[in-house]
């Protein structure tokens, strides 16, 4: 058991390593607690939370150092959060409202890391198949432009290169076909019903729409499942690449995606906030690395997360508010009225 004195000195020694990112010393720590506490007895105190495993000595200082225990503690009990301001609030609900939801997808990312100076992610919903309206613009003898408009309101284009030099009356009648009897089902279905249906349209009308429903499904399948925004950024901290593994670890990380993936997907089937702290946290590449992440929803359901990543020595009292306010705001603009 910890008694109240340990706390708060161990909460003053983290918050001063998070602001100064330098071994905190007995003597400093006495200055800093407000504590009226001798030296000596400080240094019983620390040596008692070093054994308790929340602190660690580093090879090349007397002072101490929050272990990842000693983080975990301090974000579930002893740690203020700073309330978001109101002018910061306002700028993220401005920056999201937009009329594609994939650009406020990337705004959100884009935020995260302005607020935060870390890096920003967004998992992104699985994209639907489903369409809700196709449209077909000439742009040239052979290119035709396929504009689908998702469900969500999502705008998505694809060049089609064709065989035959459709007139704007052709693309006019294709559009009109798939519109009035597939808006609102996935092109695989149009795919499937158009097999049967071709005979009753022309040759150069039915291909057309068959490469349609084909770009329309590869569209769905090449979506990026994550948004980063950012991520250079964690290049100028020194306790994420000051080494060249540390740096290898980094990039393969932003690289891949693959274990940030599965991370965020994890992390969304959790409510509010969650913080995963490197080195206590398996699914964490680095020791010295944190994610704070949080899911948004789209009318009411759980449809992807959101989050910062930064070094384990971050300020979490100001990174949790932002991304807070930033899954809210994000869930109000992608949710219908």
């Amino acid at each position: 058991m910890m008694d109240d004195r340990a706390r708060l000195l161990l909460k003053a020694l983290i918050e001063r390593y998070i602001a100064e990112g330098e071994p905190v010393g007995s003597r400093s720590l006495a200055r800093i607690s407000g504590l009226e506490l001798s030296a000596a007895t400080i240094r019983n105190v620390m040596a008692d939370l070093e054994e308790m495993g929340f602190i660690t000595s580093p090879h090349t200082s007397a002072g101490r150092i929050p272990t990842p225990r000693g983080y975990r503690l301090f974000v579930d009990t002893l740690l203020t959060v700073q309330p978001i301001e109101q002018q910061q609030a306002q700028i993220i609900q401005g920056s999201l409202q937009v009329a594609e939801p994939q650009r406020a997808l990337q705004t959100a990312a884009q935020m995260l890391s302005h607020l935060s100076q870390f890096a920003g992610v967004v998992l992104t919903p699985r994209r639907s198949s489903t369409f809700r309206q196709v449209e077909f613009l000439r742009l040239s003898e052979k290119r035709v432009l396929l504009i689908i408009v998702t469900p969500d309101g999502d705008v998505q284009n694809r060049i089609l290169l064709t065989q035959h030099d459709y007139s704007p009356a052709q693309l006019v009648e294709a559009a009109n076909i798939l519109n009035q009897q597939f808006a609102g089902h996935s092109f695989e279905d149009a795919r499937r019903r158009l097999g049967s249906d071709l005979h009753e349209l022309t040759s150069e009308i039915g291909r057309l729409m068959q490469a349609a429903v084909q770009a329309g499904s590869e569209a769905a399948e090449e979506s990026d499942p994550v948004v980063v925004s950012g991520e250079r950024k964690l290049l100028g901290i020194s306790d994420l690449s000051g080494s060249l593994d540390k740096l290898r670890a980094l990039f393969d990380l932003f690289e891949h995606k693959s274990r940030l993936l599965q991370l965020l997907d994890v992390s969304g089937r959790a409510q509010g906030v969650q913080i995963y702290i490197g080195g206590e946290s398996a699914k964490v590449p680095m020791d010295e690395l944190s994610l704070v992440v949080a899911p948004y929803e789209v009318d009411g359901q759980v449809v992807g997360t959101l989050g910062v990543i930064g070094p384990t020595r971050m300020a979490y009292e100001r990174v949790i508010p932002i991304v807070d306010i930033t899954a809210r705001l994000l869930s109000s603009a992608l949710s219908r009225d």
